[in-house]
């Protein structure tokens, strides 16, 4: 069993036997075990569009009612993946080490480990730049690689495709992971070693 925290209420994490789905109105900050987690906490005000989410709507940088510390707490005491947008302000914040290749895992001082990963290689209709925070697991490869934003087409390299990104976007398709990956985080997070 696998706990899955700050994720869409009735989005991909739902409906699965072997998963305890936590929503905004569970408030996983509340988590406290025994199962290992994935973590997805909310990323607005740590990615590199927090500026401008701070300067329209007055949403101050990296202020996440204590969701982001929350989780990593979580992932660290339970073992567990925790996912972010790639170049997240919240590793630097809380000390995490970034990843320094895009061919695998990186090993942090903490004892946990990075990873940068493009969610179109499992069917995002986006790029989707993510990186990866995992404590407690044992690690196994993912679809590793980066793709230049000129070279995206619907995940699969090779030309532009904004108008796509863009129906994508104004759809809500973006925030939502991809079953592939979501299979990845999972089995990542079923693989801890209890405390």
């Amino acid at each position: 069993m696998i706990a899955a925290l700050y994720v869409e209420t009735g989005g991909v994490y739902y409906g699965l036997t072997d998963v305890d789905p936590w929503d905004e109105q569970r408030d996983a900050r509340l988590y406290d075990g025994p199962w290992p987690v994935v973590a997805h906490p909310p990323c607005a005000r740590w990615s590199r569009l927090a500026g401008f989410t701070e300067a329209r709507f007055g949403l101050k940088r990296g202020q996440d009612g204590g969701c982001f510390e929350a989780a990593l707490q979580a992932v660290r005491t339970y073992g567990g993946v925790l996912e972010h947008p790639a170049w997240s302000a919240a590793w630097d914040h809380f000390g995490l080490t970034e990843p320094c290749t895009y061919q695998g895992w990186t090993v942090g001082v903490d004892g946990g480990f990075s990873a940068y990963v493009e969610q179109s290689r499992y069917g995002a209709p986006v790029k989707k730049a993510t990186w990866l925070y995992a404590y407690g697991v044992e690690l196994h490869d993912l679809r590793w690689g980066y793709v230049a934003d000129s070279d995206v087409r619907d995940g699969s390299g090779g030309g532009t495709n904004a108008g796509s990104w863009r129906k994508h976007r104004s759809g809500g398709q973006t925030a939502l992971s991809p079953p592939a990956f979501r299979d990845e985080l999972i089995k990542l997070a079923l693989s801890a070693v209890p405390a």
